[in-house]
């Protein structure tokens, strides 16, 4: 690496028109300037391309969507940098972010990727559940700062003599593949979660498409996420006994109808509830603190949801790996080929 080196920004984009405006902009204002912006984009149909085309940044397009793991590599096939930042189209960065990661790399030469936090406020306002959204993904990511084996690329920092040891991103994954990397990658280089690269996020703001992707995303825990998860150190969203909690109160949830004939039935589902609030009171306190007492209980609500999503989501991944034997299964594993 030479003393001061280039940095490539590596933009995936699908359909972004609503937040890449706002993402380049930051990149653009960024206290230490890019080398050069990579929008790759994975075949949107909005118009998303066009607004990249506006900006001093090379635009790669894909003839079909690919995920974005795919997009990611072509991005990179098309940079030069020494430096890789990885930052995705719906956030928008802190001015100092690229210039703390390129810090952060040189300090330590044993790290193979800095990687950054979600600010508690959201990109965009868009209610309740955007809200939600982002106070609980600043919670998390903020509580697990420091060394870890996870590596989350939404805005991350990785040197290019390291890309190329460790390999390409798996496009057979459209989720989780954050996760697969992270293995491969924290086997041979160590990875830091840090506060001082910070990014404002557009987080999905409709309960149902916010619960159907929380769904979606959970299929793969149980093929290969929840071993990575169970790793010292490894970064982790939710607790089991949240999600087992919340299931046993939307599962006994039916009884409470009952309990005027007979209170006792009101038990299960109560017991569950009080388990569930209690199962992380610093992010009660942190909510409570950012937005009031009155929010606890849309953000209660909301997070209720998401746990039961995450359970039924873990049980479908698990059925269907029963199924489908290469189900969540990454490419490497398929080949026959180590991390």
């Amino acid at each position: 690496m030479s003393t001061t080196p280039t940095v490539s920004v590596i933009i995936p984009n699908y359909n972004s028109a609503r937040t890449l405006e706002l993402c380049l902009r930051s990149v653009f204002a960024q206290t230490l300037p890019a080398h050069e912006v990579v929008v790759s984009d994975d075949a949107s149909t909005d118009d998303s391309p066009g607004i990249a085309a506006r900006h001093p940044c090379q635009v790669v397009r894909a003839e079909r969507n690919g995920g974005v793991s795919a997009a990611r590599n072509a991005g990179v096939a098309a940079s030069s940098g020494e430096i890789l930042f990885f930052l995705d189209a719906d956030q928008a960065l802190a001015p100092d972010a690229l210039e703390n990661a390129v810090r952060l790399l040189r300090e330590d030469p044993g790290l193979g990727c800095v990687h950054g936090i979600i600010a508690p406020e959201p990109l965009i306002d868009d209610g309740v559940v955007e809200w939600y959204r982002t106070l609980h993904a600043h919670h998390w990511r903020r509580r697990g700062v420091g060394r870890t084996p996870t590596a989350f690329f939404a805005a991350a920092a990785m040197p290019r003599a390291v890309f190329d040891e460790v390999g390409p991103f798996d496009e057979a994954l459209r989720d989780s593949e954050d996760v697969e990397y992270s293995e491969r990658l924290s086997a041979r280089h160590g990875i830091l979660l840090t506060d001082r690269v910070v990014a404002r996020h557009d987080e999905e703001h409709q309960l149902l498409p916010m619960l159907g992707e929380q769904f979606r995303r959970a299929q793969l825990l149980i093929p290969f996420a929840a071993a990575h998860r169970g790793r010292p150190g490894a970064l982790r969203a939710n607790s089991g006994l949240g999600v087992a909690a919340a299931l046993l109160t939307a599962g006994t949830a039916p009884l409470l109808l009952l309990a005027p004939l007979l209170p006792a039935l009101a038990v299960p589902p109560l017991l569950g509830l009080a388990v569930f609030a209690a199962s992380d009171p610093g992010l009660l306190r942190f909510v409570r603190e950012r937005r009031g007492t009155g929010f606890l209980v849309p953000f209660l609500a909301c997070h209720l949801l998401v746990n039961v999503q995450i359970a039924l989501g873990a049980a479908a991944g698990w059925a269907r790996g029963l199924v489908q034997r290469d189900f969540g299964v990454p490419t490497a594993r398929l080949h026959g080929r180590a991390g």
